[in-house]
């Protein structure tokens, strides 16, 4: 199961498992990942789970910006409507960092690895 690692100076405070197919983060009390910080937009992204067409079983996680303020980026770059996540993709919601861990992404590098060498 996919994970996102809540980070605070590089150190994981907590951690949210990603079971659910659209988790909201805002800071409205009504969001699935409540932030309290005046950065972060009442409804201001969505992680979502999309089952993975080419990989039964499995899925692929995207984070969608939802129109917020001061936007969503990951690894720096801000994101314009919804970008898909891979795995140690850094997530950044107004001053709070996460850290992506996807599901089973040993096996998905292992098998990358075999094909470049192929």
């Amino acid at each position: 199961m996919a994970l996102l690692l809540q980070l605070v100076d590089r150190v994981v405070s907590s951690k949210l498992e990603l079971d659910i197919d659209i988790l909201t983060v805002g800071r409205n009390q009504d969001n699935d990942l409540v932030i309290d910080d005046i950065a972060v937009s009442g409804l201001h992204a969505q992680f979502e789970r999309e089952e993975d067409p080419y990989y039964e079983g499995h899925y692929r996680y995207y984070l969608h910006d939802l129109g917020s303020t001061n936007g969503s980026f990951v690894n720096g770059s801000r994101v314009v409507a919804r970008k898909e996540l891979t795995n140690n993709d850094m997530v950044k919601i107004g001053w709070n960092e996460f850290k992506f861990i996807g599901d089973d992404y040993d096996k998905h590098e292992a098998t990358a690895h075999i094909l470049n060498n192929s």
